[in-house]
């Protein structure tokens, strides 16, 4: 593998906008969020939907978001930081807006209670910010962290 090629970059140094928006916007203060609310935003929330393993899960997916976000904030191995945060957002859509789309459980994922409406235009508002992060963390993986990056 051409490791060099992944830290090489011709995107702008504007990038850092869409860097911030990704790593320090969401990521980095979410990871952090599942850290230390736990049963509102961690393991809690992931036993509510559905996700296995929430004791292990919830702070797995806090430090991958909070580390993450922190090396794509600062611009260091972006590609490779924007992998599993695409699997994140992944996840999060499948998991809470594809319920919400059907308007029923999906396999082991359950619909949330607190969801006042259902069908395509409620899981449209709901996935706004959920398909901003996987589109933002998309363009990272294709363009990596710009020329103002480490």
């Amino acid at each position: 593998m051409d490791w060099g090629a992944l830290s090489r970059t011709s995107a702008s140094g504007w990038t850092i906008l869409i860097r911030l928006l990704v790593g320090l916007v969401v990521f980095f203060q979410e990871g952090i969020q599942k850290l230390i609310f736990p049963e509102i935003l961690g393991a809690g929330r992931f036993a509510r939907i559905g996700i296995p393993y929430p004791e292990f899960t919830g702070p797995f997916v806090g430090v991958v978001e909070l580390v993450c976000g922190a090396l794509i904030i600062v611009g260091l191995l972006t590609r490779l930081a924007a992998i599993p945060l695409i699997v994140i957002m992944l996840v999060a859509l499948i998991s809470t807006k594809l319920p919400i789309l059907l308007g029923h459980d999906v396999g082991i994922f359950h619909l949330s209670a607190d969801i006042k409406r259902l069908g395509f235009w409620s899981a449209l508002h709901e996935a706004r910010a959920d398909l901003t992060m996987l589109l933002g963390s998309l363009y990272l993986l294709i363009e990596g962290g710009g020329r103002w990056s480490l």
